[in-house]
């Protein structure tokens, strides 16, 4: 079942060209001048509304201030998610939370030049079971 993640931003070229500068490809059959469409990967798609567009999906107040939501992708490895990472911080992603490291899972954090929060994390599902073992975590 695809996933579609839509996401209201203020300058629609620049947002494009923010995922595109992650490695990201634009689904031209679903981009216009008022929505682009951001494949993350098969069956995920990150849309982007420009503010106005997206405010007709609704009724309720488009948030503007604060956190609606932590969009979570995950990586091969910590490298992977660290490179991520640092290519969203180099064309004008935000730190939102320092790296966190828990051993068996791995992530960092940065906002889009909307604000929109989003998480690369890796986790070792071996390292995982084991610590989740050792801690007698039910359903492991």
């Amino acid at each position: 079942m695809p996933i579609y993640v839509n996401l209201p931003v203020a300058d629609l070229d620049a947002s494009k060209a923010f995922y595109e500068g992650l490695g990201f490809s634009i689904d031209p059959r679903f981009t216009d001048e008022k929505a682009a469409a951001v494949v993350l990967e098969e069956g995920i798609t990150v849309m982007l509304l420009r503010n106005e567009f997206f405010t007709t999906f609704t009724k309720r107040p488009v948030a503007t201030d604060g956190i609606e939501v932590i969009n979570s992708i995950e990586a091969a490895s910590r490298e992977k998610a660290d490179e991520l990472a640092e290519k969203a911080f180099a064309i004008g992603g935000s730190v939102t939370v320092d790296p966190q490291d828990m051993g068996w899972m791995y992530s960092r954090s940065f906002a889009d030049p909307d604000g929109h929060h989003w998480e690369v994390m890796y986790a070792d599902e071996a390292a995982m079971a084991e610590a989740f073992a050792a801690e007698g975590t039910p359903g492991t």
